[in-house]
């Protein structure tokens, strides 16, 4: 079981650690950066008119993460049992390109790679210790591809002037999400070092990294923006298990899957975000004024499937709803460019019933200790993992402030911190998850450092019930730069 003084000891060592590493980091991308970096501008853009209406732009990005963390009891690295670890790895490594071919016409398409450690990570078959040894060469996909054509422009081609409604339409393997403005989350400009991933419900399950194929239709009435579409969920096949305790436990299973549907509106009362691509800013860092309140929803009939204790199966739908507010205002004296930035958001998670996953980020533990009687070992999973998502509610809420800028450099600072409640039918008490940081900002997300420490609640099955016991901690640094 979790030990208090040790989890103290951890942390006060983690912080000292780490608060060093910041140091020496920010001194050296003062060093590489203070001197004058160039505006970002539109980035990497190549115009093909001379009005740059028609064009190719390319993004690149990459976020290295140091960690060093709590493993859940029992857990196997590498063959040895670790209670913690340090690691350094790849986040995301990835590349995307669009193209504006037409006024009306735009192509898109993002490949990279995800979550590759010293240990897991890697391509189909890697193991051992070689050329393609655990964790080495992981595999290059397709994250989106899409094409979209403007049925009513944002932009009339002809008079230049802005259209107050407009309407798109595209299809392919889209990011145009339903449930809630972080469903559609950019990676590059989260406020906290990462999204809680709760936010992609089905991420690895029905969906390719949280797309799905379909089609879709994007635009704005006004200041109402919005999205949906229609998709074909990838095949599940998970076999359903009767529990003792629960009984009916839902797990993924669609056999041919039905059409899902899903969908995302917001109210932006403020100033009027861009939607040309549906990847929502998660902090403007003081560069804009944003007030929005939204709501989404995902369905998908017969998405799982059940079993009694006579093994009879029953399919159950999947009905995901969301309810969300973002704001990103400055405050106080307009020559320190100070800014305010919240999010907040309700879920409410229908997968049938008593449904449950977990899930670890960039996990480096592949299994428990062999020894370890099944009765001690936490349900939440070996290393970092931690209960994900399911039947039940989720609230979720952060916030940040941009300090006061300087006389002297551009580096800003960005402290944040973040709550969520989980409530599952499955678990039997209800978890509390906590994240506190700060964002250095050597030249605004381009190239920025972000500092976070972490905790998550630990389950066990205890006479029946699935109840809390202690906490594990983790301390993460990520080094981001995009171009």
């Amino acid at each position: 079981m979790p030990n208090k003084a040790g989890g103290k000891a951890f942390l006060s060592n983690t912080l000292r650690y780490y608060t060093a590493l910041i140091l020496v980091f920010v001194s050296a991308s003062f060093a590489s950066f203070s001197q004058g970096s160039p505006e970002y501008g539109s980035g990497i853009k190549i115009n093909l008119n001379q009005e740059g209406t028609r064009y190719i732009r390319f993004i690149n990005w990459g976020q290295i993460w140091f960690r060093s963390q709590q493993n859940n009891p029992g857990s196997l690295i590498n063959g040895e049992v670790k209670n913690k670890t340090w690691d350094i790895g790849a986040r995301r490594l990835r590349v995307i390109t669009y193209a504006q071919i037409s006024p009306r016409y735009l192509i898109l398409a993002h490949v990279g790679i995800n979550n590759q450690t010293f240990a897991t990570g890697g391509g189909f078959s890697s193991s051992g210790t070689g050329p393609s040894g655990a964790g080495k060469k992981p595999q290059l996909f397709f994250h989106d591809v899409w094409n979209e054509y403007a049925v009513i422009p944002a932009k009339n081609a002809k008079t230049g002037k802005s259209n107050k409604y407009n309407l798109y339409v595209g299809g392919g393997l889209h990011y145009w999400l339903g449930i809630s403005r972080m469903t559609s989350a950019s990676t590059l400009n989260f406020l906290a070092i990462d999204a809680p991933i709760f936010n992609w419900p089905l991420i690895e399950v029905s969906d390719q990294f949280m797309r799905q194929f379909g089609f879709y239709a994007k635009g704005k009435l006004g200041k109402l923006n919005y999205s949906a579409a229609i998709n074909k969920p990838f095949a599940t096949s998970n076999t359903p298990a009767y529990d003792t305790w629960k009984g009916r436990v839902a797990t993924d299973n669609n056999g041919d899957a039905k059409a899902s549907l899903q969908g995302y509106f917001d109210y932006q009362f403020l100033e009027q975000e861009a939607n040309v691509l549906p990847f929502r800013v998660g902090t403007y860092a003081g560069t804009k004024k944003i007030f929005n309140i939204g709501a989404g929803f995902y369905h998908n009939s017969d998405a799982t499937k059940s079993v009694d204790a006579s093994a009879n199966i029953q399919k159950h739908d999947i009905t995901l709803l969301g309810v969300d507010a973002f704001a990103d205002l400055s405050v106080g004296n307009k020559s320190k460019n100070m800014a305010v930035t919240a999010y907040s958001v309700f879920y409410n998670y229908n997968f049938g019933p008593n449904y449950w996953r977990t899930l670890g980020i960039m996990n480096t533990s592949t299994g428990f200790d062999p020894a370890m009687p099944v009765a001690d070992r936490t349900i939440n999973g070996f290393g970092d993992a931690r209960m994900f998502v399911g039947t039940g509610n989720i609230f979720y809420t952060q916030a940040g402030f941009l300090l006061p800028k300087g006389k002297t450099n551009k580096m800003r600072v960005q402290p944040f911190a973040a709550y969520t409640y989980k409530k599952f039918d499955f678990l039997d008490e209800g978890g509390s998850y906590f994240d506190a940081g700060s964002n250095f900002f050597i030249d605004g997300h381009n190239a920025k450092i972000t500092a976070q420490y972490s905790t998550r609640p630990i389950y066990y099955l205890r006479n029946g019930q699935r109840l809390k016991h202690g906490t594990k901690g983790e301390f993460l640094l990520q080094l981001q730069v995009y171009l």
